[in-house]
């Protein structure tokens, strides 16, 4: 249990980074907000046409006899805007990730420089390019697995009692899950470290990817929140990777600090035969 304080503790870490780096926080708002005004274009206009949508897919029900063509409906256009809504929070990282992925590569290798002992930071080798379609495709991976969990739980909670209950609290855990797994590639990806590895890697110790990830889940919730929380929760996800990897980290030295680690550790380099 004691994996869930650590966990949390990293998201904490995280955010107190990004506060202390305002310039990166900055910059780190862009893509959040970018995908907030598109996901709130999306859900509006499901708002506002998910009824004629579900009209025109249910022809076999306009012969029914009143109320029950406007219930079934009713029923049908909830349900494809719950759907909506969990999507959205289950890929709204992903998304924030891949149009932000050069801002948040920046901020993971400036956090890893940071904490690093020697102030450097693990570099992938591969063009920018090559980047974007690894973290697409791997995005688009953890999104399928993401809906078929999710159409699981949503079926779950027709469940008396349970689905009321239990359903609920196990969403928010396999979205925190799923959500640390997109924030954490960032980091990981750069050392060459792939989808199948990664999981593996988080499945080892749930209980920290559950501290950090489903208080996150809880707050993404809020879409608003999310954009604000996305810079530190990247910058956490990173003091995370390097816990997974047992990579040794300080508590953060200052700008200075890091170039003079650097600047001898590029001397050494050089002078090395």
């Amino acid at each position: 249990m004691r994996d869930l304080g650590v966990g949390f503790g990293h998201l904490l870490r995280g955010q107190r980074w990004v506060v202390r780096h305002g310039k990166q926080y900055g910059f780190g708002l862009l893509p959040g907000l970018i995908t907030l005004v598109l996901y709130a274009a999306a859900l509006v206009s499901l708002g506002m046409y998910g009824e004629d949508l579900v009209t025109w897919s249910t022809p076999f029900a306009d012969h029914w006899t009143s109320p029950w063509s406007g219930l079934f409906r009713g029923f049908l256009t909830a349900v494809l805007f719950a759907l909506a809504l969990l999507l959205a929070v289950v890929t709204f990282t992903a998304v924030t990730l891949l149009i932000g992925q050069p801002f948040y590569e920046n901020l993971s290798e400036k956090v890893d420089r940071d904490v690093s002992p020697d102030g450097t930071a693990p570099e992938s080798g591969l063009p920018l390019w090559r980047e974007l379609w690894i973290s697409g495709r791997d995005s688009l991976r953890i999104v399928v697995r993401a809906a078929v969990w999710g159409v699981l739980l949503f079926a779950l909670g027709f469940v008396p009692f349970v689905g009321q209950t239990a359903v609920p609290v196990l969403g928010f855990f396999v979205t925190g899950f799923f959500l640390t797994e997109e924030l954490v590639a960032v980091a990981l990806q750069r050392r060459r470290v792939d989808l199948k590895a990664r999981l593996t890697l988080l499945r080892s110790r749930k209980t920290l990817v559950w501290g950090f990830g489903t208080p996150l889940a809880l707050a993404f919730v809020v879409p608003f929140v999310a954009v604000f929380l996305m810079p530190g929760a990247v910058a956490g996800a990173t003091l995370m990777a390097r816990d997974l990897l047992g990579e040794e980290t300080g508590e953060g030295a200052s700008d200075a600090e890091v170039s003079a680690a650097a600047a001898v550790a590029s001397a050494e380099e050089t002078a090395a035969p």
